[in-house]
Order: C-alpha cells, then structure tokens, then sequence
C-alpha cells in the first residue's frame, strides 16, 4: 500500500541539541493555515550536550531559548506562538518559571498557556515547555470549496 505524502515538514534547529528519542525538534503543517509544532524542550545545553539540572531559573531560560530557536529558524516569530505547555516537577517553582518566561513572551498577544505540576520529566530535568505557533494572517478562510461538499 503505497503511503500519502506526509502533512507535515520536520524542522531541524542545530542551535538546540537533538531529540533524546523518536521525535522531531519541530513539525511545520503549511496548509491550510501555515503552522509549527515544537516537542517538548529540556534543558540540555549546546553545543556539549549536558543536561543542566542545577538552578531552576537557568533550567527555564535555557528551554525557552531552545523554544525561540526553534520558532526563529522555522521561520516564524514568538509572537506567532499561540500555545504554550509549561511542565513542572515542583509547582514551588512557578514565580521564578513564570518570570523567565515572561522575558521571552511580552507585548498583548500572548500566547494561551497550561501549567502542569508531573512527577517527572525526562532526564530528571525540572522544567519543559512545548510550543504551538501560526503564522500570522493565515486561517480557514478559502480552505473548502463547494465541490468538497458535492456527492
């Protein structure tokens, strides 16, 4: 059975390390609406590779630096990302994460954002943050034609 072409680009950043498993750094989806789906980033520091588990500030910073790698090179902006997914091991670090994070995302279009304390993170890490991002401009207007809904 053949296979239909994929829906999706994978987008590769040599800014931040390699995924730790069967995954991508990013998909791209370009229609109908150009947009980026980027995994889950820990703090693994480039170009040595070592998984920083020290300050939990330094943690956010340098996942959210990966974050905006990403974005950049796939060639959208932080103020393209629409979603955010915050995992903590320990919600007592929420004020520093918080402020951290604030610094990569200002302005009034801020991105929708979850929380979520979990019992571990890969790598024993104690921060990780995935991203959505769209481009701006795009959306489901012109997406369908009558003859899609024609028998």
């Amino acid at each position: 059975m053949a296979r239909r072409p994929a829906a999706h680009e994978i987008v590769v950043s040599k800014k931040v390390p390699k995924p730790v498993g069967p995954y991508s750094q990013a998909v791209r989806i370009k229609h109908p609406g150009e947009m980026l789906f980027v995994s889950g980033q820990i703090p693994i520091e480039v170009p040595s590779g070592n998984v920083f588990k020290g300050d939990i500030k330094r943690q956010a910073e340098i996942v959210l630096e990966h974050v905006r790698n990403i974005v950049q090179d796939a060639g959208f902006t932080m103020d393209e990302v629409i979603k955010c997914t915050v995992y903590l091991t320990d919600l007592k670090n929420f004020d520093t994460v918080n402020q951290v994070y604030q610094k990569f995302f200002v302005g009034q279009n801020l991105p929708a954002r979850a929380v979520l304390q979990v019992s571990a993170l890969p790598k024993e890490v104690g921060v990780e943050v995935e991203a959505i991002a769209m481009k701006l401009g795009t959306g489901a207007d012109g997406i369908f034609k009558d003859e899609d809904f024609r028998p």
